[in-house]
């Protein structure tokens, strides 16, 4: 049982920087155990599985270390990206298979270094909105630090986006596990995909970008992610749609604090009341390549 692998950094056109991901080939037979068992293994945020599609070009299974996921944005610009580095792509599109649907991808290589790589994520889905004091709880914070309401909203994966007067209000964010207990469950079970406060503000880190973004993590993941693809889409639709920025197209960034800075070209599609999607495009630096061994695992089928 061994699995050919690329570990990717995504959002970002140098090595180091951005978000990795270790993206594994041929590995529709993994059980959902070992697939976290394996994200545990590498300290990364999130690692994606690839199978054949009968819909799409090739199928993706996204998995935290705790769960898996329907969709996840990084991990999807790092599987291109890794699907590129071994000649599996001939042209300049293709189409993934996710738990969210089918999510077309574009591809430039016109310019310097590694490819943008563009996906179109779904229209969102605009649901509750949030007591504050409940969300500003979960990231150790007052309640009038929060300049808009709380609301969760998904492009493929619900995040609460939550944001935020200031950067040094963003740099108090410290997460509150018990306060983040608190949350879910006044979500109650139909929201239990959601996803911790994706906490913004909208001044980049640096003069390119628009805005600067964080996302903590809850154990068994990483303490914070630096780079958080579908949480910028959701990010991205939500602002537009209460307009708060004036232009669907802007330059979104996050990681910069941890050494890790990434950035992405973000355009949401459609009118603000009648939002068809959101496209988000970034860069990719393959870091490594290899072999995993598996064995003795268990499949999980055949």
């Amino acid at each position: 049982m061994s699995y050919q692998f690329d570990w990717v950094d995504a959002f970002t056109s140098q090595p180091l920087g951005g978000n990795g991901c270790a993206v594994l080939h041929e590995a529709g037979d993994l059980s959902p155990e070992t697939c976290m068992r394996f994200v545990r293994e590498t300290s990364l945020s999130e690692c994606t599985f690839l199978e054949p599609s009968d819909v799409a070009d090739v199928k993706v299974r996204y998995f935290l270390a705790g769960r898996e996921i329907p969709f996840a944005g990084h991990p999807t610009i790092a599987t291109v990206a890794s699907l590129l580095n071994r000649g599996a792509v001939t042209g300049n599109s293709l189409k993934l298979e996710t738990g969210a649907g089918i999510v077309p991808i574009a591809i430039d290589t016109s310019g310097a270094g590694p490819a943008w790589i563009s996906m179109t994520q779904v229209a969102p889905n605009f649901g509750a909105e949030l007591p504050r004091e409940l969300v500003a709880a979960v990231g150790g914070l007052h309640a009038d630090d929060i300049v808009a309401p709380s609301q969760i909203t998904s492009t493929g994966l619900p995040f609460c986006i939550t944001v935020l007067k200031d950067h040094d209000t963003l740099r108090r964010v410290v997460l509150d596990v018990a306060a983040l207990a608190r949350m879910v469950a006044h979500l109650g079970a139909e929201n239990k995909d959601v996803i911790e406060p994706f906490w913004v503000t909208l001044q980049g880190a640096t003069k390119a970008g628009d805005t600067f973004s964080r996302l903590v993590l809850p154990p068994p993941n990483p303490p914070e992610d630096p780079f958080t693809g579908s949480a910028t889409g959701a990010m991205a639709a939500y602002l537009w749609h209460h307009g708060l920025i004036k232009s669907p197209r802007f330059i979104a960034e996050q990681g910069h604090w941890l050494d890790r800075p990434g950035q992405a070209q973000v355009e949401v599609l459609g009118a603000r009341d009648a939002i068809t999607g959101v496209r988000v495009a970034g860069q990719a630096w393959v870091l490594m390549s290899g072999e995993v061994q598996l064995y003795p695992f268990q499949r999980s089928r055949g």
